[in-house]
């Protein structure tokens, strides 16, 4: 797996996107638009600079929404 950066330094859930595996549906943007926004090419990214702990369900449910299974969510809920 290659991810994209992940969130580090705080007690949120860990972000991953399989830059491999995604497709740029963007399900990820609209599930969870205060993390996840699309690249130039389309595909998705987690938004630079975003505040600790956001997400919660939100990130779950766009991990659960990625047609192809590109992101992975570890660690506690944020």
């Amino acid at each position: 797996m290659h991810p994209d950066t992940p969130t580090r330094g705080h007690s949120g859930p860990r972000i991953e996107i399989d830059t491999e595996v995604c497709i740029g549906a963007g399900q990820c943007a609209l599930a969870a638009p205060g993390v996840f926004t699309q690249d130039d090419d389309g595909f998705s990214a987690l938004l630079p600079g975003r505040p600790e702990g956001v997400g919660g369900p939100m990130v779950r449910e766009a991990a659960r929404a990625c047609p192809v299974g590109a992101i992975r969510i570890s660690g506690p809920p944020g």
